[in-house]
C-alpha cells in the first residue's frame, strides 16, 4: 500500500502540519490506557534530509529516491507497507534538512530539543557573543547581528577550529570556490577579516591576527558557542 501525504506551508519558520488524504492511517499513540503493557516493533521511520537543489546536483529527484526506497524495500520484504511523506519548509528558514524534516514530521525528539531551545533563547545573557551554530546567527549584546552569510562562514570556521591558527590561504581555499568571482587574494582576505571584526565591534578582539601567518579563535569569556541539540555540527572538530 502507498499513500502520499504532504505538509501544509507553516505559518512559522519551524513547524508544519501533516495533511493526508482520507484512506491514509492515523498515527499510533505511544501513550494510552488501551495498549498492551507488552510492545512489539511494527515498523521504522527513517527521515531523510535532502531538499530538491542537493537531489538534482547528485542526480537523482526526491520521486526518483522515493520509488528507488520503495523497490529494494519490495524485494526484501514483499510484505511490508509504506507511506511516503515530504515535508515542506518556507524558503529561507533555515536549520539543517534533516532537523527541518523531524520536526515538520512532528517527531518526539525533534520538538522537545525545540522547545528546549527556545527556553535557552528566553535566557540568553544580554552582553557578550552568541554564536549559534545551528541556527547560522550571531547574537551581540543578546541583540541579532547582520552578518552576510559569508562573514559567518568565515567567524564560524576560526571557531570551529578553535585554538588553531588558520592561514589565508587555508581560509580562501575552504570558504570559496575556484569559480566565484569574487574570491579573494590571500591578502584581500584580511578586508573580509576587518568587515568581520566591525560588526563584532567591542568583541572585535575574539578575532586575533597572527602576524605573518593568519587568524585564530581562542576560547573567550564574552564568548559562548552553540553547536545545537543532538548530533554536533559535520564541520565541528
Amino acid at each position: 500500500m502507498s499513500n502520499t501525504a504532504l505538509l501544509e506551508r507553516p505559518a512559522t519558520a519551524t513547524a508544519a502540519a501533516i495533511r493526508t488524504q482520507p484512506e491514509a492511517t492515523a498515527p499510533l499513540s505511544t501513550a494510552g490506557a488501551d495498549l498492551p503493557a507488552v510492545r512489539s516493533p511494527r515498523g521504522f521511520a527513517l527521515y531523510v534530509g535532502l531538499d530538491e537543489i542537493k537531489a538534482a546536483e547528485a542526480g537523482v529527484s526526491l520521486p526518483l529516491l522515493v520509488d528507488a526506497l520503495r523497490r529494494t524495500l519490495a524485494e526484501l520484504a514483499p510484505g511490508a507497507e509504506t507511506h511516503a511523506t515530504v515535508a515542506l519548509a518556507p524558503h529561507g528558514s533555515g536549520g539543517r534538512d534533516l532537523d527541518v524534516v523531524r520536526l515538520a514530521l512532528q517527531e518526539p525528539g525533534a520538538i522537545a530539543r525545540t522547545k528546549a531551545a527556545a527556553e535557552e533563547d528566553a535566557t540568553d545573557e544580554e552582553s557578550g557573543v552568541t554564536v549559534d551554530i545551528s541556527r547560522k546567527r550571531v547574537l551581540i549584546d543578546g541583540e541579532s547581528a547582520a552578518f552576510t552569510y559569508k562573514e559567518f562562514e568565515l567567524l564560524q570556521y576560526l571557531v570551529l577550529r578553535e585554538g588553531r591558527t588558520i592561514e589565508r590561504s587555508e581560509l580562501v581555499s575552504a570558504l570559496w570556490q575556484a569559480q566565484d568571482d569574487e574570491t579573494p587574494g590571500e591578502r584581500t582576505i584580511d578586508v573580509h577579516v576587518r568587515r568581520l571584526r566591525a560588526k563584532l565591534g567591542r568583541y572585535e578582539d575574539i578575532v586575533r591576527t597572527v602576524r605573518g601567518i593568519g587568524y585564530r579563535f581562542d576560547r573567550h569569556a564574552d564568548v559562548v558557542i552553540r553547536y545545537g541539540h543532538g548530533t554536533p555540527s559535520p564541520d565541528r572538530f
